[in-house]
């Protein structure tokens, strides 16, 4: 009987081998993976230090470069603002301009507003200018500043 039951008993260990990884209890967890990009809008202005020709007049002078960069999935805008409300100065005498930028253009009485809708990596846009051409300017030294300036919507 000893021989019966080691041949059962053998046979039971075999059978719950062959039938334990069907009952086996399924496990599980989860992972959550996080990160973070932070929001970076820069802005590399390249004064090109050019000379214009006042009294002969300018028609859409490349005067300075400009490359975006802004990672704002809602977009950007760039403003250009003058120092001298879009006229150049020598003394009390003035002398009105327009800017072009990127296909935007009027003069800089006021700020210039550009609407970017999307982010943009190294967008290169250049500053135009058109002055008319006058034999009447006064005498003098003319300058304005244009500043530019990115901010994220």
């Amino acid at each position: 009987m000893t021989k019966f039951f080691a041949k059962t008993a053998a046979a039971a260990l075999i059978a719950s081998a062959i039938v334990a990884p069907a009952m086996a209890q399924n496990a599980s967890g989860t992972i959550q993976l996080k990160g973070n990009v932070a929001l970076s809008c820069t802005i590399a202005v390249q004064d090109l230090n050019q000379s214009l020709a006042l009294k002969a007049g300018e028609t859409a002078k490349t005067v300075g470069s400009v490359t975006e960069t802004c990672n704002s999935g809602s977009g950007y805008k760039i403003t250009l603002a003058s120092a001298n409300a879009g006229k150049l100065k020598s003394g009390n005498f003035t002398i009105d301009y327009s800017v072009n930028y990127d296909g935007q253009g009027g003069a800089l009485t006021s700020q210039m507003v550009v609407d970017r809708a999307t982010a943009q990596f190294g967008k290169k846009s250049d500053l135009k200018v058109t002055i008319a051409a006058s034999d009447q300017y006064i005498a003098g030294d003319y300058a304005d500043t244009v500043t530019v300036t990115i901010a994220a919507k």
